[in-house]
């Protein structure tokens, strides 16, 4: 019982309340123990150390039959913890790749906006190789086969074909690092119903 608690997902705030990922348990007591975050307590919301959170727990011990157990303390699930000095989700460059193309678009024609199915997908540059064009997260689009034969050599604006989306660099983001659901309902209140629905990556 005590190892599955020490596993269970802590989901991991920064500074400014904002979700980025999850820990499990253990790994998250060993931030709160290093003082590089406080544990939330899912019914008030306040923040807690070790010591607090502790003393908290055994007022508590009633209400949560499951507890984290060691010699010298007595916890309650650790379901959220908020993090002293950061404040970003990271600032992670997101590697050029067929693949990662295919993930940004997701799939789709960024011109007529059909899934034909990835073999009928091309990657189609807004500007033409042939005259300039970068071959960058901002000039690659993925067109189906039909849109990419009738825009051929032309730009969009030559072509009267109007992008979907304005293709940029995508973002590195630790949502995809989540569960599909919440674990705890207290996450519930950082984390919005688009955020668990949003397409995960791998």
């Amino acid at each position: 019982m005590l190892s599955n608690l020490l596993e269970t997902p802590t989901l991991v705030l920064n500074r400014s309340w904002v979700a980025t990922h999850t820990l499990p348990a253990r790994l998250a007591i060993g931030l709160v123990a290093r003082g590089a975050a406080r544990i939330i307590d899912p019914d008030t919301y306040e923040a807690h150390d070790l010591h607090s959170w502790h003393d908290l727990s055994i007022l508590k011990v009633k209400k949560r039959e499951r507890m984290i157990r060691s010699e010298s303390l007595c916890l309650a699930p650790l379901e959220i913890v908020v993090l002293s000095g950061y404040s970003g989700i990271g600032d992670r460059r997101v590697s050029f790749s067929r693949l990662n193309l295919y993930r940004r678009d997701k799939n789709t024609c960024q011109y007529c906006g059909n899934r034909p199915g990835t073999r009928e997908l091309t990657i189609d540059h807004v500007m033409p190789r042939s005259r300039g064009g970068e071959l960058s997260w901002e000039n690659c689009v993925l067109a189906c086969v039909t849109c990419n034969k009738r825009k051929a050599n032309r730009t969009p604006e030559e072509a009267s074909m109007k992008l979907k989306v304005k293709p940029v660099r995508p973002r590195w983001s630790q949502i995809h690092r989540l569960p599909l659901r919440p674990i705890w309902s207290s996450w519930e209140k950082f984390v919005s119903d688009t955020y668990w629905q949003s397409e995960l990556l791998d």
